[in-house]
């Protein structure tokens, strides 16, 4: 019975790798697969290399959310602190009119209150925008 791999009688009767001339081979080694008749598996030229998965680089951890709101916490003071410093230095009383209202403040907390006025307008058309978004992809 012979098998996939070939038996003896599907050797070759040449002669082998261990009869030529200066080459010798070990006890036990196996032979050039063009010398292994029935051989059915893929010879050098016919495999395709295998290439192991991207190794991640084992110091480097995934950002988490907590570590994302640490970094957002941090900035934040740092915004703060540079705010703080501005209205300390800029303490000199300026008269604001708005609305047919008229008033004098500290030109830092003037510009401040401006500044909060522009970043809740943004909020708002934000907001509006992803409610709009929802309920169109609630749609689909």
């Amino acid at each position: 019975m012979t098998h996939a791999r070939g038996g003896a009688a599907d050797r070759p009767t040449g002669p082998t790798h261990h009869d030529l001339p200066g080459t010798e081979v070990p006890e036990g080694a196996l032979e050039p697969a063009e010398l292994r008749a029935g051989d059915v598996r893929p010879g050098a030229e016919e495999a395709t290399p295998v290439r192991p998965a991207p190794a991640k680089p084992a110091g480097k951890a995934r950002p988490t959310r907590i570590s994302g709101t640490w970094v957002a916490v941090i900035a934040g003071l740092l915004v703060l602190v540079v705010l703080l410093i501005f209205i300390l230095q800029n303490l000199d009383p300026a008269t604001v009119h708005f609305f047919g209202a008229e008033g004098n403040l500290p030109l830092a907390i003037a510009m401040l209150f401006s500044a909060i006025g522009g970043a809740v307008l943004v909020a708002l058309i934000g907001g509006a925008r992803i409610l709009q978004l929802r309920k169109q992809a609630r749609r689909r």
